[in-house]
């Protein structure tokens, strides 16, 4: 078998453990199953990847990579909070919600999973940290590249946002209804705004 680079090696088995995960469900998704994805030997999983805990890990946080890409490529952050809010949540919908649906049931199944999974809890707990964390800091740079301020802490910003998306998310998976979803969508973007009721610094 060719060398390949540790963070080469561990990008493919992230990838692999992505669609097992989404074909065959969290419980369902085992080392050995993951590494028959990649094509590669358990052992070299194991390597990689010592327990399955070590790779759902890895496997939300790029998810939550994936996320932060999309935020930062929808909008233009030195337009200001509101611009980026009503721009990034769109392009977030679009992109990862509508015709994904495989992703977004992955990423709940990971949480009710590590919730039932005895000594796991922890890391739905980070899970939702992570997604949190993210929207905050993305919501903290596009203000602060506009001079602007929020009336409310970034940290509850991100974790309403979060929130928000969330239930619509679960909604759209159960009822797959692209007009509901995306005027349900529009009313949650004011809702989000109104609650930033952002200003300019003087």
């Amino acid at each position: 078998m060719p060398y390949v680079e540790a963070s080469v090696r561990r990008r493919q088995l992230v990838a692999a453990a992505r669609i097992a995960l989404a074909r065959d469900g969290v419980p369902g998704t085992s080392l050995r199953a993951v590494a028959a994805e990649a094509g590669v030997s358990l052992g070299t999983m194991q390597y990689v990847f010592p327990s399955k805990e070590l790779l759902l890990r890895a496997v939300i946080e790029d998810v939550v990579n994936e996320i932060a890409e999309v935020l930062r490529e929808a909008a233009d952050l030195g337009k200001g909070l509101e611009h980026a809010v009503r721009q990034a949540l769109v392009g977030f919908w679009s992109q990862l919600v509508v015709g994904r649906t495989d992703l977004q049931v992955m990423q709940y199944e990971l949480t009710t999973y590590a919730l039932r999974a005895a000594g796991q809890e922890s890391l739905a707990r980070w899970q939702y940290e992570r997604y949190c964390a993210v929207v905050a800091e993305w919501c903290q740079r596009a203000a602060q590249e506009a001079g602007e301020t929020c009336a409310v802490p970034f940290g509850r910003l991100g974790r309403i946002v979060v929130a928000t998306l969330d239930g619509l998310i679960l909604q759209y998976v159960c009822d797959p209804n692209d007009t509901r979803a995306r005027e349900d969508l529009d009313a949650a973007i004011e809702m989000i705004v109104s609650l930033a009721a952002v200003r300019r610094n003087a």
